[in-house]
């Protein structure tokens, strides 16, 4: 089954061909890194725009890929989708109406999908992974623990009661000067810091919760406590670097032993942060599977979108009525 996935939640404009959910035909993606990098955040209204300029050149050569290397035509798609949300409404629109006038143009069906659970299928790209497993989700909107007992059996264990991941790493970042994308600055800053330079305060809360909003508050009092004196950035990143990744990895591991399950898998944009997959990976240690997606599927993608498509649709009765929306 061949299907055609776009993706315009935030600040990338994506398209792809998966095969049966797991082989990947063409993947494009167009991002706006540069055009928000001025504005140290993502503007809305901007990246509508852009998505409007990039929509056709990327469907164009997301076809133009599928045809030269394996003579493939929109009309053999077997149906379109795109994600419908959560995300920025009038980005979202942009893609959901491209979709659907495709699977109109070429009559065939209209597959919505939901921006989180496809970043959860991320996974199963170029792998063979199979559920029962548990799944970090941590991007720049969200932190859940997803409890997957199969494709289209999902439940979210634990969550954040504030702050992100992303989120918590944009703003630290930001607090020591780093420009837009602050994460990835803060990552790579962070691999050449001393991780216990600094001792940073961990939340108590319930064994279901995240919260890192005292984590980035210690964060800011350490960096004013310099009082205008050179900050040694680097080990205040590999200090907060090393706080936030372990909290993750530790309550997850204890959600999977809680729950029976021996393979813990990463998603979302979070999930290309080189300590974050070391952690993780160092659980094969200890007798557990894990599974991370390669890099270029970890931030927003198309791929992930029509893999979800095959494996866990939103199910409707009319698909093509479905509407975007900013929030799960």
């Amino acid at each position: 089954m061949l299907i055609f996935g776009i993706e315009t939640s935030c600040d990338e404009t994506a398209a792809a061909i998966i095969k049966d959910g797991r082989e990947v035909i063409a993947n494009v993606v167009a991002t706006q890194i540069k055009t928000h990098e001025k504005f140290g955040g993502v503007i809305p209204e901007i990246a509508a725009r852009e998505h409007l300029d990039a929509i056709n050149v990327v469907i164009d050569e997301t076809f133009e890929i599928a045809k030269k290397n394996f003579n493939i035509t929109p009309n053999d798609i077997d149906a379109f989708t795109s994600t419908v949300g959560p995300g920025l409404v009038g980005c979202l629109l942009v893609g959901l109406n491209a979709a659907k006038t495709l699977s109109l143009v070429y009559n065939k069906p209209y597959i919505g999908i939901n921006h989180l659970q496809g970043h959860v299928c991320a996974n199963f790209l170029e792998t063979d992974l199979k559920p029962p497993f548990i799944c970090l989700l941590v991007s720049g909107g969200h932190t859940q623990v997803i409890k997957v007992e199969d494709y289209d059996k999902q439940e979210i264990i634990a969550s954040t009661i504030d702050d992100a991941t992303g989120e918590v790493y944009d703003k630290v970042a930001r607090l020591m000067g780093l420009p837009y994308p602050g994460g990835i600055k803060l990552d790579k800053l962070a691999q050449t810091g001393n991780p216990k330079a600094f001792i940073l305060p961990k939340a108590k809360v319930k064994e279901n919760e995240f919260s890192f909003s005292g984590l980035k508050t210690a964060v800011l009092r350490l960096v004013q406590s310099f009082n205008g004196k050179e900050l040694p950035v680097a080990d205040i990143c590999a200090s907060f670097q090393e706080n936030i990744t372990s909290t993750l990895i530790d309550k997850t591991k204890k959600l999977a032993d809680k729950n029976n399950i021996k393979t813990i898998v990463l998603s979302g944009g979070v999930a290309a942060n080189s300590e974050l997959r070391k952690k993780l990976f160092a659980l094969q240690d200890i007798g557990y599977k894990t599974f991370a997606p390669q890099m270029k599927f970890c931030t927003d993608n198309a791929a992930m979108v029509a893999s979800c498509a095959y494996f866990n649709p939103i199910k409707t009765d009319d698909p093509l009525i479905l509407e975007a929306f900013s929030r799960s």
